[in-house]
Order: C-alpha cells, then structure tokens, then sequence
C-alpha cells in the first residue's frame, strides 16, 4: 500500500519528520556550527575554523577526561550486564521468586539519578553505612573516604550506576530466557546437561538479541554519564571524576566564557558515542547472525 502511493506515505510522515527536524536535527547542526565560532554565549561568533579542535586535541584535561569517560562506560556495561544476567537466570530457574525478586531489582530504577546520588553520598561518607559495616565486622583496615579518594572516587560512583540499572538489564535477559523454546531446554535437561553446559550451549547463544540491545544501551547511557559525578563528586578530587560530560558543564554553565569550546567537547562526545555504539552493535548483530 505504500509503495503505492509514495507521496501519500510522505505526507504523512512529514509532520513527525518536521518535528524530529526541530528538536534534534537543528540543534546538533548549529551545535557544530558553534563549534567553528568563537561564540560567547550561543549567539553570533567569527569563524575560527579548526581553532578549537586543535586546541581540544592539545588540551591534557580533555584527553584524560575522554579515557576517564571510556574506562568508566566500559567497566559499568561489562559489571552491569553480568550482573543482570546473573539475576535474569537466577527469575528464570527459581519461577517461584519471580513475583517477589522481579520488582525488587527493579526498584533502583524508580528513584532518580539524583536522589541516587544524594543517597549513596550518605553511604560513602566516612561516618556512612559503608564504612561503619566494615568496622562492625572487623575490616576497619577496608574503610576509605570512598569519594575523597582519587583512587576509589570514579569506581564508587560506577557501583551507583551498575546498582541503578543492573535491573532494567536484568528485565531485557529475562525477556530473552522467556523466548526460548522450552523443548531445547527440556531436551537439554532429559540429556544430562548440567546447568553450564546449558548455559554456555543453549542459553547464551540464544540470549544474543538480548546482549546485543543491553551492551548498546548501557554503554550509550555510561558514556554520556553526569548526574553522579556531579552530585557526589562535582568531577573531584583532583578531577579524578571529571568525565567530558562534566567538562562541557564546567564550560558551558560554569562561567569561564569558553561556551564555542565547551559545545566542541560535546561534538565530541557525540563522536565518541557515536563510534563506540555502532562499533559494538556491529559486532554483536554479525555474532546474531553466526548464530
């Protein structure tokens, strides 16, 4: 019926693409516009073509934030979609704890990034649940000023993000063991396969859409990662949490009057994003298809 009537179809998709037009097209174009300019502030600017590029690429702050940033996103999707796997098998064998244990790991997700923050602040302080547990029990030699430490300071706010989103992984696996066949794994069972041969023979291969959507999802939302930091560390100590998303904060919004040069390390987060996402949708779409 569509490819029929061409521009019928057209028509009515023009309003969505209007609006898709406005509200993302337009600002990511002006936004690499910008990124040319010496803009103060968003409005008009000269053009200094590749100035704040190359002043980016010799910029040390920037660099170590991009690494900062990739670390980070990639020790966040490995931690977070291992563990979601790990509680999706655990719903999908015991279907008994399903009604009571799928709500409970999903319930970091119904409270705010922010409030996150705030919570697990209270946590990591040196007086915090953290640290007093570990006295309690002995480990007085573990205690640390979790988030005053440039050691432990990023990799304590990852712990937030895996626990925030450990769940909706969780929820996306459990779709993909729900969508098994049940024959395979009965067969599997009646054969004498135990439960890793099961897993690495049968269920992991046909979790394949499953990883390839969570790893996509969860790297993309690690990568562009700002409440946490912001909030629990403000990018300190010794910008030990700056990630890039902080540095486009700081020179946008925090008054140094570097706003061309704060939209140019958005630019590229964007790439970054961009490149590391399709990279490794990718390879996992080409593994569905080995599959």
């Amino acid at each position: 019926m569509i490819a029929q009537h061409p521009r019928k179809a057209a028509l009515f998709l023009l309003p969505a693409a209007a609006i898709y037009g406005l509200i993302l097209l337009y600002p990511l174009i002006n936004s690499v516009r910008l990124s040319f300019t010496d803009s103060p502030a968003g409005g008009p600017g000269e053009w200094v073509g590749l100035q704040n590029y190359i002043e980016m690429f010799n910029d040390e702050q920037v660099i170590d934030a991009l690494w900062r940033t990739v670390a980070y996103a990639l020790v966040v999707c490995v931690m977070q979609n291992a563990i979601g796997l790990a509680l999706a098998r655990a719903l999908f064998t015991r279907p008994r704890a399903q009604r009571v244990y799928s709500v409970l790991i999903l319930l970091p997700m119904l409270i705010s990034p922010l409030m996150a923050a705030f919570i697990w602040s209270a946590f990591y302080a040196p007086d915090g649940a953290i640290n007093t547990f570990l006295r309690d029990i002995g480990l007085d030699g573990l205690t640390r000023i979790w988030l005053g430490d440039p050691d432990t300071a990023l990799w304590a706010i990852a712990v937030v993000n895996i626990w925030m989103f450990a769940g909706f992984s969780a929820a996306i696996f459990y779709a993909g063991y729900m969508n098994m066949p049940v024959e395979l794994l009965d067969a599997a069972r009646i054969d004498g396969a135990g439960g890793f041969r099961r897993f690495t023979n049968i269920e992991w291969p046909l979790l394949a859409p499953s990883l390839t959507v969570n790893v996509t999802l969860s790297l993309i939302g690690s990568l562009k990662v700002f409440e946490y930091p912001l909030v629990m560390t403000n990018g300190g100590p010794a910008e030990s949490t700056t990630t890039l998303t902080i540095l486009v904060y700081e020179k946008i919004f925090g008054g140094q009057g570097a706003f061309s040069y704060g939209v140019t390390i958005a630019v590229l987060l964007l790439v970054v994003v961009v490149i590391m996402s399709g990279l490794i949708n990718a390879v996992l779409r080409r593994r569905e298809e080995r599959i």
